[in-house]
């Protein structure tokens, strides 16, 4: 491995490379301050440790160390360079050592999108795991929705997501992390909000909804259409993001579907319902847990790290994951 110098006199002259296992030869010999021992310590025998030593003094261009009948000794020179010759081994060393670590997917960076209803449940158990775990990880955060994080999943700006349904699987891989129920955001004093039991769709007919934009939520509109199938409710409003809805509920502007885990944003003025099981758009869908939060990448693009983010990420989201 070599380690490339310029020297420069009125002008750059050309570069006169030394290697690492002569730099490694001349520490071994200043350290012992004996050739023969030097070449006992490095496993090798002494002309060819003489060799590497003398063309690291070419290399250099300066005399290292005087040899004599008494023994060996540093020139001022190989004083100086003893001190630079411990940090080359010491950089390459690290340098190594972290490769191997990148290589094995214990270090690295790594840029998340998350959604902000993600981050509730998700987010912090990840956050707290990755730096217990994986200290050598440098995380990105990313806060983004749903598709914003496709796209930039698609540009290379993110390396993972943690975003909803449904994804392109001809360009991403997705693998489901969390799985909750879906609930009614309802006004405090709202009639519904004192109603025992799950509530059915039966129960919003004549009621003012605050929907989703069918695109830019397309998720959450979805579930909430197929929840409202066969009710004679309202929508009054399209929103894109979950919190929105939940403030336009706290206004007293009507009422919206959610995650449950929303209920931890506690926006005042809003009661939380739970509702009936919703059939599942397919087969392995969860009808008391409709919602479902996916860990998303870029298809083939799995690498070590990413494997061992996703095992922490199924950790943090308290079960096993699901691969869609």
């Amino acid at each position: 491995m070599p380690v490339q110098r310029l020297i420069g006199m009125a002008g750059y002259l050309p570069c006169m490379s030394i290697t690492l296992d002569q730099v490694r030869c001349f520490i071994a010999v200043a350290e012992e301050l004996h050739f023969g021992r030097a070449a006992e310590r490095m496993q090798m025998t002494q002309p060819p440790l003489s060799r590497q030593v003398q063309k690291l003094e070419r290399g250099v261009g300066a005399r290292l160390l005087e040899r004599g009948s008494r023994g060996v000794s540093l020139t001022a020179a190989g004083t100086a360079f003893l001190d630079d010759a411990y940090r080359m081994v010491a950089t390459v060393e690290a340098s190594v050592a972290h490769a191997r670590r990148v290589e094995g997917g214990s270090a690295g960076t790594v840029h998340l999108g998350f959604t902000a209803v993600s981050a509730i449940g998700v987010l912090g158990p990840l956050l707290g795991l990755l730096e217990q775990d994986l200290p050598d990880v440098e995380v990105v955060l990313h806060e983004r929705v749903s598709g914003a994080q496709v796209e930039g999943l698609r540009r290379g700006e993110l390396d993972l997501g943690l975003a909803r349904p449904p994804f392109d699987t001809g360009a991403l891989s997705s693998r489901v992390v969390a799985r909750e129920p879906l609930h009614a955001a309802v006004p405090v004093g709202h009639r519904l909000a004192g109603v025992e039991g799950p509530l059915g769709p039966e129960d919003f007919d004549a009621q003012a909804v605050i929907g989703y934009h069918p695109t830019q939520a397309r998720y959450f509109h979805e579930l909430s259409v197929r929840f409202l199938l066969n009710s004679q409710a309202r929508t009054e409003q399209h929103v894109q993001q979950v919190l929105t809805a939940l403030l336009l509920v706290a206004a007293g502007q009507g009422v919206a579907f959610v995650p449950a885990s929303a209920a931890a944003l506690g926006v005042a003025g809003v009661v939380h319902k739970p509702l009936v099981d919703l059939a599942g758009a397919h087969a392995d869908s969860d009808p008391a847990r409709p919602v479902e939060l996916h860990a998303i990448w870029s298809r083939g693009g799995l690498t070590p790290l990413l494997r061992r983010i996703l095992h922490l990420v199924q950790q943090a989201a308290g079960g096993d994951a699901v691969r869609a």
